[in-house]
């Protein structure tokens, strides 16, 4: 820790002449005419990947991006296992044998209430910034993680299911809590020319990990009769990683700035993160930030709907998380396994065929780790919904002529595209684009909105995907066609290009427009 004393004291022994001008100053010179900022690409570029920073990368990352993930795929390969366990818990319970459909109601609800306490994390997630700061909020969020793996881990040797529910619900309590949390402290400690690419690691690592617990779920490994319940345990492995290593970087300098007023520390905390005290022209734009949000009162929940300046941002947010829960990923992925059975494949082929699927998801979003920052958030996310848009056409076509061998292969080769397609754009680009549309004072606000549309879409497409598709069959993709239609003219008319702005000169873009 000397090495962060050295450099806040560097910082504060600077000469008058050298400073920066106060915020006050900064505020008064632009004032008169603030929508004439430049939003232009240039930028200057404050560093690159430094040890140190992805240090701070993989310890936001991988203890919060991995429950996320995990837990959101973990139920998906034992299914068969937890409803045997579900019916002789039942039987054990009220001596007589529960209908099928009573143990997949069961099943459902353990699997949806996830989602519901992803809605209530999500919400949280402004108090818990604010209150805790970024980083400490991380911290602080895994008491859920605890009660739910404890309760999740009691449920078959007490035999109640009922554990496991409640269990389940304090787990999506801290994804939805981590869900607005690490995307925000990594937006917040990245420099702007890689703010994209930072941003696209809690994605990545989201993806990996439902890779790996769809591997760790088959039975040969800890999907068995006696091994399934400890799948629930996982994620306490990537939460002492966290506890070890997170204490040990900075909070989000934004955050110290602005929210707690603590420049020294603030700056002590960047020149950490950059490995050099040249920090000066960042910490610029963050005063002048600060010089910003002081001249507005506390961001509420109702000033992102009155304000003009908030509420085109907010609507931008909420579309984009609602593009990807709504883009059909999860009823493609629903059908990829029958789709393969059709194609020849038998049922471990088959299940084999979709792991591979969760393979190529991973490579693809690392790919768009790769193209963020040279194709912008804008056309990546934009050209996924095109791309999604015209698979989902040719699904709807190919699997209602299954009983054709050359439908049966389109069928496999648009499944994959589709999958290339999301994990190229629309995956990863919402979690962190929201952070880049606000400044620090509404971000946090902004932040448990839009986490909150995102999981309450998925637990709307959790509950009424299969009753859809018993009704409409092959054609429910037709749905999803209409959807990206709309997401991607809204994309292409509506949402910015974020990327090398610093955050005034994204809220200068929407100052503009707000008068115009």
């Amino acid at each position: 820790m000397d090495d962060l004393r050295l450099s806040e004291t560097a910082y504060l022994n600077v000469p008058e002449r050298d400073k920066s001008p106060s915020p006050a100053d900064s505020v008064a010179s632009s004032i008169s005419d603030i929508s004439t900022l430049p939003i232009t690409g240039r930028r200057r570029d404050h560093g690159g990947v430094t040890s140190r920073l992805m240090f701070a990368i993989a310890a936001g990352a991988i203890g919060s991006s991995f429950q996320h993930g995990y837990n959101t795929g973990v139920t998906n390969i034992p299914q068969k296992r937890i409803e045997s366990w579900i019916n002789s818990t039942y039987v054990g319970r009220f001596s007589e044998h529960p209908s099928l459909q009573t143990i997949s109601l069961i099943f459902s609800f353990l699997s949806s209430i996830y989602c519901v306490g992803g809605m209530v994390g999500a919400l949280s997630t402004a108090y818990f910034a604010t209150k805790f700061g970024r980083k400490g909020g991380l911290l602080v969020n895994n008491i859920f993680l605890v009660i739910g793996i404890i309760l999740n881990c009691l449920a078959k040797p007490f035999g109640y299911y009922e554990l496991m529910i409640v269990g389940r619900f304090f787990v999506g309590i801290n994804s939805g809590m981590a869900a607005g949390l690490a995307p925000m402290y990594l937006t917040e400690i990245s420099p702007t020319n890689l703010r994209g690419a930072v941003g696209t690691m809690y994605q990545l690592i989201l993806v990996i990990s439902i890779l790996v617990a769809n591997v760790l779920g088959f039975e040969s490994i800890m999907g068995s009769e006696t091994l399934w319940p400890y799948l629930f345990a996982i994620p306490l492995i990537p939460m002492i990683f966290m506890f070890v290593t997170l204490p040990l970087c900075p909070e989000s300098p934004k955050y110290v700035l602005i929210v707690q007023k603590r420049e020294g520390l603030a700056a002590s905390g960047l020149s950490w993160l950059r490995g050099t005290l040249e920090i000066h022209d960042e910490l610029e734009e963050m005063r002048q930030e600060a010089a910003s949000i002081a001249l507005v009162p506390k961001v509420s929940f109702m000033d992102m709907w009155r304000n003009p300046i908030y509420r085109q941002p907010m609507f931008i947010s909420i579309v984009v998380m609602l593009s990807q829960q709504f883009s059909g990923i999860n009823a493609v992925i629903f059908y990829s396994t029958k789709i393969f059975q059709d194609a020849g494949l038998d049922g471990m082929k088959a299940t084999y065929a979709t792991l591979g699927m969760s393979v190529i998801n991973t490579a693809m979003t690392l790919v768009s780790l790769i193209l963020v920052e040279r194709a912008g958030r804008r056309t990546l996310h934009l050209g996924g919904l095109i791309g999604m848009l015209f698979t989902t056409i040719i699904l709807s076509i190919s699997i209602s002529n299954g009983s054709i061998a050359f439908w049966r292969f389109v069928s496999i080769v648009m499944v994959l595209a589709f999958v290339i397609m999301f994990a190229a754009g629309p995956g990863s680009i919402p979690w962190f684009l929201v952070g880049e549309l606000f400044g620090s004072s509404a971000r946090g606000m902004a932040t448990s909105i839009a986490v909150c549309v995102n999981w309450s879409a998925n637990f709307l497409v959790t509950v009424g995907f299969l009753p859809l598709s018993n009704v409409m069959g092959p054609y429910v993709f037709l749905i999803f066609t209409v959807l990206l239609g709309i997401f991607s003219v809204y994309t292409y008319f509506k949402v910015p290009e974020t990327k090398g702005k610093s955050a005034e000169e994204i809220a200068a873009l929407f100052r503009q427009k707000s008068y115009q």
